[in-house]
């Protein structure tokens, strides 16, 4: 894909694995050209060396930032302040800022930056060009600047309030992990019914991908639901027995619930 027109150079503080995703995510769709892209880690990252090769700048002197358009802030949460604060004063007025982080107001890194501020919420699956993103900033620049960076390898959901931010995180940032646990737990239940485990793995693994591959037509999820769940058939009687137990209910609302306490934690 052709990269989009330049404004200023895409800085990427932070490359552990939701920056390296990003960073994949840009050289596969071409959201940010790499002779644009600079990244700011402390260690090396394949993705970053790949990127270098591509005609990104790793570590440039400081000075270098002062034509960024955005920064995007990938460090852990408890390393942010100490990571942007000595960077700020070779920034632009120019330059807006965009966070992944979890559990760090817009208002913080405003106050440490001085600069417009969005938030985005992504899924490491924006390495493939398919990821999901929650999005939230009261400044309309520095919104659209994330969407820019993140629509063409993400679906971006527009939040309406700051505070939606640690739900989005717990029920796309967060939930692929608790769909592999779920679909790894299926595998398990196959093999305890007599599959062996490559049997179960693949079978479990499959319909992962088929499940995947309903989501992606934009139907209802109660629509995609019936059309597998035939009435007196095998999926009605599976889906009609976790309704009874009410398990699959309690698990979603524990996991969800301990993410945004976590991220509010943070």
């Amino acid at each position: 894909m052709t990269p989009r027109a330049s404004s200023g150079p895409v800085v990427l503080l932070g490359c552990g694995r939701l920056g390296s995703a990003i960073v994949e995510g840009w050289l596969k769709t071409g959201a940010v050209a790499p002779s644009d892209l600079i990244i700011l880690t402390p260690s090396e990252k394949p993705v970053a060396e790949q990127a270098r090769t591509l005609g990104a700048r790793i570590n440039p002197p400081m000075d270098s930032l002062g034509e960024a358009r955005v920064l995007v802030l990938a460090v852990k949460p408890a390393m942010w302040r100490a990571a942007l604060e000595p960077l700020t004063v070779h920034l632009g007025a120019q330059t807006r800022l965009v966070s992944v982080m979890a559990g760090v107001s817009a208002d913080d890194i405003a106050q440490v930056s001085a600069r417009p501020v969005a938030r985005v919420m992504p899924t490491t699956a924006v390495a493939q060009g398919r990821g999901v993103a929650g999005l939230w900033s009261n400044d309309p620049g520095a919104r659209e600047t994330a969407r820019d960076l993140f629509s063409p390898m993400a679906d971006v959901v527009d939040l309406e309030a700051e505070a939606q931010i640690d739900a989005a995180t717990a029920v796309a940032g967060s939930a692929p992990a608790f769909i592999y646990a779920f679909v790894q737990a299926l595998a398990g239940a196959g093999r305890a019914e007599g599959l062996s485990e490559e049997a179960a793995q693949r079978l479990a693994r499959g319909a992962l991908r088929s499940a995947g591959a309903g989501v992606e037509t934009d139907a209802a999820l109660e629509a995609l639901i019936a059309r597998i769940a035939s009435p007196g058939g095998t999926t009605r009687a599976g889906l009609d027995a976790m309704a009874a137990s009410g398990d699959l209910e309690r698990a979603a609302t524990a996991a969800v619930a301990a993410a945004v306490r976590r991220a509010r934690s943070l």
